[in-house]
């Protein structure tokens, strides 16, 4: 069973919240806890990452059968890239669970990108040698500006290690930039909500986007890239708000 993180609301429609690749459920703690004033919020700890269980696999049929289980009644779904193509399969497999969706930056397709560079950063770290996140910040090296700051929140300083199974992450990165073959549609309501500086939800997808999901609707936030949430977090919420309290 994944690890939750619960922000008590009141009593409606829970929001559900699955964190995107190298990530956890305390890096949505700010905007859970604000969303939690109008409903009860559960984040997860992903599959592999933060304190949930570690598996042999990351596929998304797994992640999303993962969240399936902590759901004891419908409700609506919120995911971030991996977590948001975990979700939209959740959705397509288990349309019953799920009310509303929020797609955070993310498309139904395969990417041509891989994530393996921040991977092999984190095994650069010589965890034994370490004694502060600036120690470990420094051996990470070159990478694009925020990743080592997002990375160094899944770094257990006092057990010097990872909260992230890199081997499972790496073996499997070819499933994660992936999209798995699913059938179905999921007729819910839906929102792809976007970085309007991201090339992760282009035009050209949303035949694809309409054909699994045909009320969906898709929103950018100005001046956001693909963590929209963390760059743009007021803007991000009030947008997510806002589509879940559509009548």
């Amino acid at each position: 069973m994944l690890n939750t993180v619960l922000y008590d609301g009141p009593d409606t429609t829970p929001l559900l919240i699955a964190h995107g690749l190298f990530g956890s459920a305390r890096n949505w703690g700010v905007i859970a806890k604000r969303l939690s004033e109008t409903r009860p919020v559960v984040a997860v700890d992903m599959r592999n990452h933060g304190s949930s269980p570690w598996y042999d696999t990351q596929s998304y049929q797994d992640m999303a059968e993962d969240l399936a289980a902590v759901m004891d009644r419908p409700m609506d779904v919120l995911g971030h890239s991996m977590g948001g193509k975990a979700t939209m399969v959740l959705a397509l497999q288990n349309p019953n669970k799920v009310n509303r969706l929020v797609v955070a930056d993310i498309a139904p397709v395969t990417y041509s990108h891989t994530q393996m560079g921040p991977i092999e950063a984190m095994r650069r770290v010589d965890l034994d040698q370490i004694t502060s996140r600036a120690d470990a910040k420094a051996q990470l090296g070159d990478l694009a500006p925020g990743v080592p700051d997002f990375l160094l929140q899944s770094l257990d300083i006092k057990e010097k290690r990872w909260r992230l199974n890199l081997d499972v992450l790496a073996a499997e990165m070819d499933k994660i930039i992936g999209f798995p073959d699913v059938t179905g549609q999921f007729d819910g309501p839906t929102l792809f909500l976007s970085g309007g500086n991201s090339d992760y939800v282009k035009p050209d997808y949303r035949p694809e986007i309409k054909q699994l999901f045909p009320d969906a609707k898709f929103a950018k936030i100005p001046g956001a890239g693909h963590w929209v949430h963390a760059e743009k977090p007021w803007e991000f919420e009030a947008a997510v708000a806002t589509f879940l309290q559509m009548a």
